[in-house]
């Protein structure tokens, strides 16, 4: 097939060169990396200070971990939104609000006078918080095209990978030093660079004033729909578990709200808030399933090894921090030859092989003892860091092929709730199991570290079962990618009619 111009095919370095990561598009991912660090690492800082804001404001735990969960409902219903947002205001002007509103929220977070105010600023922070990420991806898909997606994804993977690291290490060191209030602030200088940044150097786009409408009823179904699930499922730590009455009743208006919106997805002649039909491409559904599983077994695990190290082990938070470090030094080996092996030959035969490298990563934690070997268990988290990577990055590339550009906005938005359904729900069970396991190891309702270990044992178990789970939709992804012929063979005359 000729090139319309010059009447002859592209040669090989042209398509080559079409295909490099050129200095533009690496400065565009860095740009909008250093926006993305504030909010990657927010949740997991916060995280290790919640026993310290609970004595500042003189208040019990249920109450002050509304700073976590408000901000985490917030998140969760304001992705829904960003699609369309994006399309009708553009990724540039969206980027640009989500960072402000991040730094906003941060500011008055580290100003908060009371519990109330606090949770109410957290809030405002989310919102901002939860559209970086998808508006993040929208614009480097966009840039990178379909050619260079795994690439790209592997670069700006880095902070998101190194984020529950890191996050516990800075927030632990802050609490020791400095105020709690800097926790926040420390957010406002990143994002400040981070805005100037993207004014200068994040292109602007089209902005499509005839974009659909908002589906305003599917937002008034999805986002309280998504927002009662997570927060029951934030509330299965209580003694009774899911069978505690907040749990029922906020999962059941969940799955209710959830249902109705499915019917009114499927129905509207609008372009619904999170499009349904994107699920009749086999890649993409494929992909979300993986997201869902891939984030019940890494956010699980990631709530389960620093318990496991603490009451266990005896360890301190901060050394807990650092002995998950092998995990972040394993993803970001595998980074750096994941994105180009997914360009290369596809993303299904990546992504199964991460997931049998996951499976044989978390198999020593399955049998732990009080005394297991540091140098093992750390070996292990290496192996599982290097199968996070080979799993979950190369997912991205495989969600977008075959989406007409006009979807990706919306793909983003249904991908990250997707994944931020599947993280939490797998940390609400795998919370759940442990403590049923700890009850019933217990010697005389007392525990020791014999106790906790068969317990860590057996919830260890379910991890590796939820690994192993993603090997069904990984089957689905498309097969190994056919490689452009540089001098493609000449049709037969016969082919055109």
């Amino acid at each position: 097939m000729t090139s319309p111009s010059t009447g002859a095919s592209p040669s090989a370095p042209e398509q080559s060169a079409s295909d490099r990561l050129d200095p533009t598009l690496i400065r565009l991912g860095v740009i909008l990396v250093i926006g993305a660090i504030a909010s990657m690492l927010d949740t997991t800082i916060v995280s290790v200070a919640i026993d310290g804001l609970s004595r500042e404001f003189d208040t019990d735990i249920s109450t002050i971990q509304w700073a976590s969960t408000g901000y985490l409902l917030a998140l969760s219903a304001v992705i829904p939104l960003t699609g369309w947002a994006v399309e009708r205001f553009g990724a540039r002007t969206m980027w640009l609000f989500s960072l402000t509103a991040f730094l906003a929220g941060s500011a008055l977070c580290g100003a908060a006078w009371s519990v109330g105010s606090l949770i109410a600023f957290r809030v405002l922070q989310g919102i901002g918080g939860g559209m970086i990420t998808p508006v993040m991806q929208t614009i480097l898909v966009r840039a990178a095209g379909p050619q260079r997606i795994g690439r790209i994804m592997s670069i700006v993977a880095v902070p998101g990978h190194l984020s529950p690291i890191v996050g516990p290490l800075v927030g632990g060191a802050i609490i020791d030093s400095v105020s709690w209030r800097w926790i926040f602030y420390v957010n406002v200088p990143i994002c400040a660079i981070a805005l100037l940044l993207a004014w200068r150097g994040v292109p602007r786009d089209t902005r499509n004033d005839t974009a659909a409408r908002l589906d305003v009823l599917g937002l008034a179904l999805l986002s309280p729909g998504l927002a009662a699930i997570i927060y029951g499922l934030s509330q299965t730590s209580r003694p009774e578990g899911f069978g505690a009455t907040p749990v029922v009743v906020s999962l059941a208006l969940g799955a209710v709200l959830l249902a109705a919106f499915a019917a009114h997805a499927l129905r509207t002649r609008i372009t619904p808030v999170l499009d349904l039909r994107l699920f009749r491409h086999r890649s993409f559904t494929a992909a979300t399933l993986l997201m869902f599983l891939g984030g019940m077994s890494v956010f699980g695990a990631m709530l389960l090894m620093p318990l496991y190290y603490q009451q266990v082990r005896d360890k301190s938070a901060l050394d807990a921090g650092l002995l998950l470090a092998p995990q972040s030094i394993g993803t970001i080996i595998a980074l750096t030859y994941v994105g180009k092996l997914t360009d290369r030959i596809g993303s299904r035969p990546i992504v199964l092989t991460g997931v049998a490298i996951g499976v044989a990563g978390t198999l020593a934690y399955t049998q732990v003892q009080p005394d297991t070997s540091v140098w093992l268990l750390s070996a292990s988290l290496l192996i599982w860091g290097i199968g996070i990577a080979a799993s979950m990055v190369p997912i991205m590339s495989a969600a977008y092929q075959g989406l007409e550009p006009a979807a990706i906005p919306r793909a983003t938005s249904a991908i990250s709730v997707i994944q931020r359904l599947g993280g939490s729900f797998g940390t609400a069970v795998l919370s759940v199991i442990l403590q049923r396991q700890i009850i019933r190891h217990a010697d005389g309702g007392e525990s020791d570290p014999d106790s906790l270990t068969k317990a860590f044992d057996t919830t260890f178990w379910w991890v590796l079962g939820f690994t192993a789970l993603t090997l069904v939709p990984a089957l689905l992804l498309p097969r190994v990618k056919k490689r452009k012929s540089a001098e493609p063979a000449p049709e037969p005359a016969t082919a055109k009619r």
